[in-house]
């Protein structure tokens, strides 16, 4: 019996794309990075986050992509819960067949990551957690850092801290594993540089439960000389409003992680602080021809400014692409070598994945912030080369291989 020629034709296409949609990424010519974040819980940093992504996606694959190869990024949302993280990993690496797994932002959904990672045995760079324990103690042979952790940004912010000459210290901190980790970091190298400091205050509210009245009377009864804070994002805002109508920072030197980044410095508005020593991002001011090229390609493309989030977001992506290019393919084993010792241009320059503990060396600007008619600004400000406050290799081994 013959089969009719309109039915086989049909049969064969239907064939065709059963098969095709059954092949391998690799097998279409699209590199596949997944990236997982926060994006409802932390849209301030991770929407100009999301944008720097794309941004060098873009350019990727104008420049022909990766070994000839288009890129094609998937993302989701993890609720900001390490449950979810690790849900949503496995879906990326299970269904969506990802070549590259990357992203998180608090430091635990980091940390669950980064240990599915290691159960998996897949290839994890992390953009953005903070935390010392996702490339220090408790670092896996899969999972890599971008961002300088807790400990090389107290360590920029120390030596600023001991000018200061403050013997009295209060610290306040979002109660996780972010808060935590920057504490144990700041309180560690501030007594070793000045050994008769005094912590007398400290104070922890669950992230984004501040409750500003009661945490800014307790840090004022203590009466610090100075205050190390940690909090950011709406918490900050509301420390910052309480603080100012209660007078808690006239006449004391604060240090503070994070709070000279736009996402959080920005919305102070009229009430951004005087003098705070912080971790931040002037991009109004920064004139290497790295960034440059950079702020122009991004305002270019959204007809905005950069934050933070977007430096994290692209230079996270132009790793990524780095290390594929350099692997020759997503292969996990392949990956894990070819990020080891490897460097990268980014908007802040060339930073290298240190072999010894897969985290980059960029850096972060350390500077003082002012109120500018009524907006947050860095001033006298300085990139501080992250190569230069790591710890030394030893200790990171000793660190990494303990129980």
């Amino acid at each position: 019996m013959k089969t009719p020629r309109r039915t086989f034709c049909l049969s064969s296409l239907a064939l065709g794309a059963a098969l095709l949609a059954g092949a391998p990424a690799h097998a279409q010519g699209v590199i596949k990075i997944g990236e997982l974040n926060s994006y409802k819980a932390q849209p301030a940093f991770l929407e100009p986050y999301k944008k720097g992504m794309e941004l060098a996606v873009e350019e990727a694959n104008k420049a022909g992509g990766v070994n000839g190869k288009k890129i094609e990024l998937i993302t989701r949302d993890d609720n900001a819960n390490p449950g979810d993280a690790v849900r949503v990993a496995e879906e990326l690496v299970s269904r969506e067949k990802v070549d590259v797994l990357t992203g998180t932002f608090l430091s635990n959904t980091g940390l669950a990551v980064a240990d599915f990672a290691k159960q998996k045995q897949v290839f994890f760079l992390a953009g953005e957690p903070l935390t010392d324990k996702l490339t220090w103690q408790g670092g896996n042979e899969y999972t890599f850092r971008l961002r300088p952790g807790t400990y090389m940004q107290a360590a920029m912010l120390v030596p600023e801290a001991v000018k200061m000459k403050k013997k009295r210290w209060a610290v306040v901190y979002p109660n996780y594993e972010y808060g935590q980790s920057a504490v144990a970091a700041f309180k560690a190298l501030l007594k070793a540089a000045q050994p008769d400091v005094e912590f007398v205050a400290e104070q922890a509210p669950p992230l984004g439960k501040l409750d500003a009245g009661s945490v800014v009377q307790a840090l004022a009864d203590a009466k610090p000389d100075a205050i190390f804070n940690v909090l950011f994002g709406a918490d900050l805002l509301k420390f910052v409003r309480e603080g100012n109508t209660r007078g808690l920072f006239k006449d004391r030197t604060v240090v503070s992680v994070l709070t000279g980044e736009p996402e959080y410095l920005d919305p102070l508005r009229n009430e951004a602080p005087d003098g705070w020593i912080v971790t931040g991002y002037p991009w109004y001011g920064i004139q290497t021809p790295e960034h440059k090229a950079f702020f122009l390609a991004y305002h270019t493309k959204y007809k905005d400014y950069p934050r933070l989030g977007s430096v994290v977001g692209y230079s996270m992506i132009k790793s990524a692409i780095a290390g594929l290019k350099k692997a020759g393919s997503g292969d996990t084993a392949k990956m894990v070598a070819a990020f080891k010792g490897l460097q990268v241009d980014t908007p802040f320059g060339k930073v290298t994945y240190r072999a010894v503990d897969h985290q980059s060396t960029m850096g972060a600007f350390v500077g003082k912030t002012k109120n500018d008619n009524g907006k947050g600004v860095m001033v006298d400000y300085q990139y501080l080369d992250g190569a230069k406050f790591q710890p030394p290799e030893a200790e990171v081994k000793k660190s990494r291989s303990a129980p």
